[in-house]
């Protein structure tokens, strides 16, 4: 499994911490049930770089929070 270190991660250029996004983007997924965004949805809603995108989203996958699905979805998993 790919481990993403939160520190080696680049801050969003709003200045939002890290922690603030993945906390921001969890409540999404709750409010949202069945929210499935491919990465460059998730980059577009989130108003992120494709870099810091990718990050955040190996972070909630690494959590278990997300799964990604063979078709390169990410939906919570449940």
């Amino acid at each position: 499994m790919r481990t993403v270190a939160k520190e080696h991660v680049a801050q969003p250029d709003d200045g939002e911490s890290i922690d603030a996004l993945l906390r921001r983007i969890i409540g999404e997924y709750r409010e949202m049930p069945g929210l499935c965004l491919t990465a460059p949805q998730a980059q577009r809603l989130w108003h992120l770089d494709a870099a810091m995108c990718d990050c955040i989203l190996a972070i909630l996958v690494d959590q278990g929070f997300l799964i990604r699905t063979n078709r390169g979805l990410y939906v919570r998993r449940e």
